[in-house]
């Protein structure tokens, strides 16, 4: 396989959004573009996440020695969502598909992979019809003079069905004050023994209710705060930094009999209760107009299920079995709001949410990969 480093301009941002002088005097994206050596392929995979690093992606290899490239391509937010503007997103990806096509590929067939998911489905729902001309927080970001180029095809592995609507169902709903970690509404506790696992019905209503609510709250005050900055007009002060505390309490997590699939117990990344009251985790650290772009459940763009009925294009969604962090729900939900009938469904028998020591999962999900773009 050869590896090619690409180096792609991107419309600047907003101001102070990289710590790197280098970057803001000069907004600049990368890929990893790969091919067979001696190949000469028309057809590109695109891989892209909205923070993740994809340049070592598990399926760069299987995909190219079957003869086809692939382009993973990171966005401005590489490893840092912090400000996060899902919008700018769509610029970066948008800029990647423009450089692929100068390259002479013919097809694009978009993979949105886990967090991915919901950007392939955003982009592709604005390349078909853009309709964005400002982001949630109401600065200008027009979408529908950015020319974007839509993919041929839509394929989600183990997709989320966007950071809004995960983050709400990985909330803890037990918090009481959003200034400190630490004080717990018990009835709303589900570390604690005396609600579950496994948890009544009526415990996980309400629970359910109070996330929703949660992420609410926070969107007022995120409101509030913006609308004070207007108010006081002084442009020095258009944006504020704040912390969301524990945010990976989602009650499947724990009690396997709600939405079941082959998953163990517990969170993605380790124990419950442990990761969620640790330093770092979704959500964690957000600014008042990043968390409406992609944390706020009535005003972010991104919600992949809403986007995804907007598509044309035939649709594969893969979902994995075991998977710790997307639930067979989550899956369904995604392929009955394709609107259309050139869309499958498959299962990944078993497979973890990165595929993690899972060669065998990884050649099979390939395979499946490689079938179905030859059916379309």
């Amino acid at each position: 396989m050869i590896q090619r480093l690409v180096t792609i301009s991107v419309p600047a941002g907003a101001h102070m959004e990289s710590q790197s002088g280098l970057q803001m005097n000069n907004p600049r994206v990368y890929g990893n573009l790969c091919k067979k050596e001696g190949g000469n392929p028309d057809t590109v995979f695109v891989l892209m996440h909205p923070t993740s690093n994809f340049h070592g992606h598990y399926l760069l290899e299987p995909l190219t020695e079957a003869g086809y490239a692939v382009f993973a391509l990171n966005s401005r937010y590489v490893n840092n969502d912090s400000v996060l503007i899902m919008e700018r997103v769509l610029l970066d990806l948008g800029e990647g598909i423009k450089f692929l096509k100068s390259e002479g590929f013919k097809r694009i067939v978009l993979i949105g992979n886990s967090g991915g998911g919901e950007l392939m489905s955003f982009y592709q729902s604005q390349a078909e019809n853009p309709t964005i001309t400002h982001t949630p927080a109401g600065d200008e970001l027009d979408l529908t003079k950015a020319n974007l180029i839509p993919g041929d095809a839509l394929i989600l592995l183990a997709a989320h069905p966007g950071r809004a609507r995960t983050l709400t169902d990985w909330l803890d709903a037990s918090v009481v004050d959003e200034s400190n970690p630490y004080i717990t509404d018990p009835d709303l506790d589900m570390f604690c023994e005396k609600n579950g696992p496994p948890y009544s019905i009526e415990f996980l209503k309400r629970y359910r209710q109070a996330q929703i609510e949660r992420n609410r709250k926070i969107t007022r005050w995120v409101k509030s705060q913006l609308e004070y900055f207007r108010e006081i007009n002084d442009p020095d002060k258009v944006d504020m930094a704040f912390i969301v505390h524990r945010t990976m309490a989602d009650p499947r997590f724990e009690d396997l009999s709600i939405d079941p699939s082959d998953r163990e117990r517990g969170a993605l990344w380790g124990p419950t209760r442990k990761i969620n009251f640790s330093a770092n985790n979704l959500g964690r650290f957000t600014t008042l107009k990043s968390w409406l772009s992609q944390w706020s459940l009535e005003d972010s763009n991104a919600d992949g299920v809403r986007n995804i009925s907007k598509v044309s294009v035939p649709v594969f969604i893969v979902a994995y079995t075991a998977d710790q962090a997307v639930f067979p729900m989550e899956t369904k939900d995604f392929f009955d709001s394709v609107q259309h009938n050139k869309k499958d469904l498959a299962e990944i028998k078993g497979g973890n949410h990165y595929l993690l020591n899972q060669p065998d999962q990884i050649m099979e999900v390939s395979q499946k990969i490689l079938d179905w773009v030859k059916k379309y």
